[in-house]
């Protein structure tokens, strides 16, 4: 399917689905998934990287399993809001999987994502060892919860409008 806008998501999350959140590293897939109520950001195991075709049999494998209906994933935009070439990959990562899956993709600033999942994991008290295998699926939990907040508050305001011609 490709990409989609973030106000199209919920009409791809029917009954029983969840929503899954990336975090796109040249060694890892950091994976989280949403509980059914799309309230909470659940980390999962990493994907360790080795090559586009099995680490996307191994992500759409994980997927199913979760019954995800879409999928948020981290784009990686510079401070000054600009995308460099890490933005790009995970354009790159979208268009290849979207032709091995009908899921859509919602692309997501993740500015400073990782750093708030490390200082996160630190006041948890994780050894940096401990950090360094939990931090993109950390990672990926933020991003997704920042798609979550944002769809909250956007079934919020579609319930307080009041009915078009009132």
């Amino acid at each position: 399917m490709g990409i989609i806008a973030i106000e199209d998501v919920p009409a791809h999350l029917g009954s029983g689905k969840t929503l899954a959140g990336l975090d796109l590293g040249d060694k890892t897939i950091g994976v989280a998934v949403s509980d059914q109520r799309f309230s909470f950001a659940h980390p999962r195991p990493v994907i360790m990287r080795r090559k586009f075709s099995l680490d996307a049999a191994l992500l759409l494998a994980m997927l199913q399993k979760e019954n995800v209906g879409a999928v948020a994933i981290g784009l990686p935009i510079n401070m000054d809001g600009s995308e460099g070439p890490r933005a790009q990959k995970s354009r790159a990562f979208v268009r290849n999987m979207a032709q091995l899956s009908d899921l859509p993709f919602v692309l997501w600033d993740e500015r400073l994502s990782t750093v708030a999942a490390e200082r996160t994991l630190i006041e948890m008290d994780f050894s940096r060892r401990k950090r360094a295998g939990k931090i993109d699926s950390a990672a990926a939990a933020f991003i997704l919860q920042g798609v979550l907040d944002r769809l909250q508050s956007l079934l919020a305001s579609d319930r307080t409008e009041p009915p078009s011609g009132a």
